[in-house]
């Protein structure tokens, strides 16, 4: 798609049918959610970079997951992030459902036939990149291996338990240099944070799994890591903003 393109169809099957009953209370939510619980910045009438990005959830030996990869530190834009699978749509690219699991297979490996997309949530935008990402859920129907594919892409593949993203020893609010809090997860030797920090604090309050924490309690991004992240991204002016600007 083209810069100006939005995101008209639904370009492959939704199947709703045959969740686990822990996902479920999600999927019920993803269909009347609005972009506003999601996001205080919503995508631009007209321009805007298509994108997606896929939710893959599972159930691994620990329980319930989310697949998260973290990002090469030597790529040119948000190096060293964890983050969903996903990307720019392609022009070949039949919809965000089509490229998100084209993303997901050329980054992790993942078989398609492995997934049954159950929804998709709102487009939301991410000013710093000037992306409209739409997130694409997906239900890890049939269990395959996944793995990085390219090194210089992808630093690893992790299947992160739902349980350690709601435990309140692993949730904090982390400090950007600009001075904006968001959420932030301590997980897998790995702090989440940014757009994927806070897609995923918006999922585990809409399907009921969150816990009491403690949201006093702050971690700080480091200037270092945050040039490593903006990296690419100078020729867009520095907005101080909500989690999905990571």
């Amino acid at each position: 798609m083209t810069e100006t393109d939005p995101v008209t169809s639904q370009d492959a099957p939704i199947v709703e049918d045959g969740l686990p009953a822990w996902l479920s209370p999600f999927a019920d939510a993803a269909r009347a959610v609005s972009p506003e619980q999601l996001s205080r910045f919503l995508p631009p009438a007209q321009g805007g970079r298509q994108s997606a990005v896929l939710m893959l959830f599972g159930e691994g030996e620990d329980g319930p997951d989310v697949l998260l990869l973290e990002r090469s530190h030597t790529l040119r834009k948000h190096a060293g992030q964890p983050a969903f699978p996903g990307g720019a749509i392609d022009p070949e690219d039949a919809g965000p459902v089509d490229a998100a699991l084209r993303e997901a297979q050329e980054e992790t490996g993942l078989d398609p036939s492995c997934v049954q997309v159950f929804g998709m949530l709102p487009p939301l935008y991410i000013p710093v990149s000037n992306f409209v990402v739409t997130p694409i859920l997906a239900w890890w129907r049939d269990d395959c291996p996944v793995s990085p594919v390219d090194a210089g892409e992808v630093a690893r593949v992790v299947r992160v338990p739902l349980g350690d993203l709601a435990d309140p020893l692993h949730r904090a609010r982390l400090r950007h240099p600009t001075g904006y809090l968001g959420p932030a997860f301590l997980v897998d030797g790995m702090v989440v944070w940014g757009f994927t920090a806070g897609l995923l604090d918006r999922t585990i309050a809409l399907a009921g799994w969150e816990r009491p924490w403690d949201q006093e309690r702050e971690v700080e991004l480091t200037e270092a890591q945050w040039r490593l992240a903006r990296r690419g991204y100078d020729r867009y002016e520095e907005t101080a903003s909500d989690p999905a600007s990571g």
